[in-house]
């Protein structure tokens, strides 16, 4: 497993000043961005764990790629760079760049799916499952049991129930699903991994039924880190070659570079199938630009081309996802109730037990989202009811069983400091815990409602009369 010890494999060679506010401030900006850490200004912020989803430092390889920037039209040089660097390390015949992952997710969506689908998946993702939606297809979680089990210490919770994959596929006809998604790894369940033995059983199910396996890559080279670490078979294997592996066994696959591949904005889709990939570069014309740019400058997929083979090395994802489990050892030994086994991306607080006072309609992760910001200047993210959205029948909100504050970590970006003042406010806030009191949405977005939502503290953490009136509630 990850040793306690590591070393960044790189060293700093530019620094960016932050601001260190008072608590008054924090209090003020809290307040107007109503108890939304997504609406707070950046400047306002002093360590920065909302997301690691383009907030990671390039290396000086990428930042000299930029300047290689060819910024033609068509056919720039820098999209055959990135075409052959996705060919090499992750195997997949054709590419189409985006502007980033939910650009692809959005374009695999319209191609595959038709009105009544029905898309199984390890855990749905907010913007994956918005664009399933939006084309007319429906998805359901087949993920095993234990990833809805906070404390349940299995080492793959990202892997697929094969029991309740094949009775979906008996249920609805194979012919109503077109394709499986499978995550790498699961961002909702806490960053769990799934093995390659499942990830097979998978694929031979699906060769089964003729059902593809349309894979969320974003965080691929990270999972492959824990199939070396803890999968039997695998320790003498590159995170490259299991990489490779895990790509091999599936028929395509939407990519959000701004995690693992360590870039600011980018993405693509690149799948084998050379019809969906026809549909595919008509479509991207539409939507986000030529299929040789797809929304991005030249120097956007120069520097994609140079992250991907830089994520894909031992040293660094052993660095990268050592920082996350120094955080989240340092956490456990607190008795701060996360979700374990630690994930690859950053630590879950698990805020149902955190903050057990606070009723799951008076959002606790959020809550506690705000309080961390409060006490600290850090801002984290609601990973739990308000991302869950609501019931498109009933109008409800939807009740996940993780209820969860992300605390995730950027690649390259903070040091092992960082990582003990993160320790220490958590700490400050958990023993004033029972003071806490919820809040209720009084803004709420039609889609993705967590990015935009407002909330007001409540004076008593009292559950709502009416979870469709939640704006009008004055408690």
């Amino acid at each position: 497993m990850i040793k306690n010890t590591w070393a960044e494999p790189y060293k700093i060679k530019m620094v960016e000043p932050v601001f260190m506010s008072t608590e008054s401030h924090r209090k003020k900006a809290i307040e107007e961005a109503g108890f939304n850490t997504f609406l707070l200004k950046s400047e306002d912020v002093y360590i920065d764990l909302l997301t690691d989803s383009g907030t990671s430092a390039m290396s000086d390889r990428q930042w000299a790629g930029l300047m290689l920037g060819d910024e033609a039209y068509a056919g720039s040089r820098n999209f055959y760079s990135l075409e052959e660097t996705i060919n090499k390390y992750y195997g997949y015949k054709y590419v189409v760049p985006t502007h980033q992952g939910r650009g692809a997710e959005h374009i695999i969506s319209q191609i595959l799916i038709s009105e009544g689908d029905v898309i199984p998946g390890n855990m749905y993702f907010t913007t994956t499952r918005l664009h399933q939606q939006l084309a007319g297809g429906k998805f359901v979680d087949v993920i095993i049991d234990e990833a809805h089990d906070p404390e349940n210490i299995f080492p793959f919770k990202g892997n697929i129930d094969l029991e309740k994959l094949e009775d979906l596929i008996k249920e609805v006809g194979a012919e109503r699903i077109p394709y499986v998604a499978i995550a790498t790894t699961v961002n909702m369940a806490g960053g769990q991994p799934l093995s390659l033995a499942n990830l097979k059983a998978v694929r031979e199910l699906t060769d089964k039924y003729g059902i593809k396996i349309i894979h969320d890559m974003t965080r691929v080279a990270e999972n492959a880190f824990m199939i070396q670490q803890i999968e039997e078979g695998y320790a003498d294997k590159s995170v490259a070659e299991i990489v490779l592996e895990i790509c091999s066994l599936t028929d395509g696959a939407t990519m959000s570079a701004k995690k693992d591949a360590m870039v600011n904005i980018g993405g693509f889709l690149a799948v084998n199938d050379y019809d969906i990939f026809d549909q595919a570069r008509n479509m991207v014309v539409v939507y986000e630009g030529l299929h040789t740019y797809g929304g991005l400058a030249g120097r956007d997929l120069e520097a994609m081309a140079i992250g991907i083979s830089e994520s894909v090395r031992d040293e660094h994802m052993h660095a990268r996802i050592g920082q996350v489990y120094y955080l989240g050892k340092k956490l456990e030994k607190k008795g701060i109730p996360i979700v374990l086994p630690i994930g690859t991306h950053g630590v879950f607080l698990d805020a149902k037990k955190f903050l057990p006072h606070i009723p799951q309609d008076r959002f606790p992760a959020q809550t506690l989202a705000a309080e961390l910001y409060t006490e600290s200047g850090i801002r984290a993210m609601e990973r739990g009811v308000v991302s869950a959205g609501r019931n498109k029948e009933t109008g409800e909100h939807n009740y996940p069983d993780l209820e969860l504050l992300r605390l995730t970590i950027p690649r390259r970006v903070y040091t092992q400091a960082h990582m003990d003042v993160i320790v220490e406010a958590v700490c400050n806030v958990f023993e004033r815990r029972e003071s806490i009191k919820g809040l209720k949405m009084t803004y709420e977005p039609k889609y993705l409602r967590f990015f935009q939502a407002r909330f007001e503290q409540v004076k008593h953490t009292i559950p709502e009369v009416s979870l469709k009136q939640d704006a009008l509630l004055e408690v």
